[in-house]
């Protein structure tokens, strides 16, 4: 059976590939060939996911194998789809997710165009996170990965449900580190150096800042503590996010975190007491369901809010139609607007959406 698998030359990508030939596949290698912001102050040359060198380590990779490769520009859908999505969020002084996103929207969408293209119902990648048929509902669900420390389903919590029937994770029952033994058994131990691909990859990390101020501009405001008192100044409330402590540039004697984005003053408001942040109810819109089950009906549920964070217990969900209200067990720090909330039961991912508004 045929099968497109995307290629971003890396390990993960590579062992999936050689996993489903061995398991009797007839796969296709695909590489996306994604943007980077084009501008002298940009770090990253070009887009981790699709370096020149990625994209002829890919199709080294597929020759090796003998499977057939091919690069897919999708350059400006990835700017249409992300970018966008990406300076939106920022200038609602909300935190984005882009690489959810990006998987929703931009990677698998494109994948499977590709896949159509050729007359191929079924994709792969290099996830790690599972699906599987429920025998009892005979629908097709998506899990956590077996490696806890290397799952990857809560970036995939906005895919289609139409999707998963026809989508394959080769490294869902699979440890990373057996994964890099296969990578050696199978002498491609080259790709175990090569650095992997970042959140938001458009952009170096330390260029950011730069990139913002090109996009959306300066609008100078105050720094504030939450009585209001002035402790410093900002160059724009979109440079910062719920929780920050470094890059506050005040000369508070204790550490300080960003407590709230104020887009009415354009105020950054600041609290020395990190105990300020910690919230227990908040509302999530966007919603988009992997499962049939009813959040309110489930005894054990919980939500994580934040990639590489813990899934937090859940006390009840109150349904507002077209956004549900979140009350956990007990108060967390930090939940921030515009970041992703993802619902699971034990393994079994429900579904997701945007957090909107939080309250303590």
């Amino acid at each position: 059976m045929k099968i497109v698998v995307g290629m971003s030359g890396g390990v993960d990508s590579s062992v999936a590939l050689i996993l489903l030939k061995n398991m009797g596949f007839d796969p296709i290698g695909v590489s996306l060939k994604l943007p980077v912001w084009e501008n002298p102050k940009n770090l990253l040359r070009e887009n981790i996911c699709c370096t020149k060198e990625s994209l002829e380590t890919a199709k080294k990779i597929c020759e090796k194998l003998h499977v057939p490769f091919y690069i897919f520009d999708v350059q400006q859908e990835f700017k249409k789809e992300v970018i966008n999505y990406f300076i939106n969020e920022l200038k609602r002084e909300r935190t984005p997710n882009p690489c959810i996103i990006c998987n929703r929207y931009l990677k698998f969408k494109q994948l499977f165009e590709f896949a159509k293209k050729m007359d191929i119902k079924n994709v792969a990648t290099g996830h790690y996170a599972k699906i599987r048929l429920n025998s009892k509902t005979k629908k097709y669900e998506l899990l956590k990965a077996r490696d806890k420390e290397k799952d990857q389903s809560y970036y995939l919590a906005f895919l289609s449900h139409k999707w998963l029937k026809n989508i394959y994770f080769p490294l869902g029952d699979i440890k990373k580190k057996e994964t890099y033994q296969i990578a050696k058994n199978q002498d491609i131990e080259h790709l175990l150096s090569k650095k992997e691909s970042q959140d938001f990859c458009f952009v170096a990390g330390k260029s950011l800042n730069s990139f913002l101020t090109e996009k959306i501009g300066r609008k100078r405001g105050e720094i504030v503590n939450k009585h209001g008192h002035v402790l410093g100044e900002h160059k724009g409330i979109h440079f910062y996010t719920i929780g920050q402590r470094k890059g506050l540039n005040t000369p508070w004697h204790s550490p300080l975190y960003v407590l709230q984005l104020d887009l009415k003053t354009n105020n950054v408001v600041v609290t020395d007491n990190p105990d300020d942040l910690l919230s227990r109810t908040f509302s999530v819109e966007e919603l988009n369901w992997l499962s049939d089950n009813p959040l309110d009906k489930i005894d054990v549920l919980s939500v994580q809010i934040r990639y590489n964070s813990k899934c937090i217990p859940v006390e009840k969900i109150i349904d507002q139609d077209k956004t549900i209200k979140v009350i956990l067990r007990k108060p967390t720090r930090a939940i921030t607007p515009g970041q992703s909330a993802v619902f699971y039961k034990d393994d079994l991912l429900l579904g997701g959406g945007i957090i909107n508004e939080v309250q303590s």
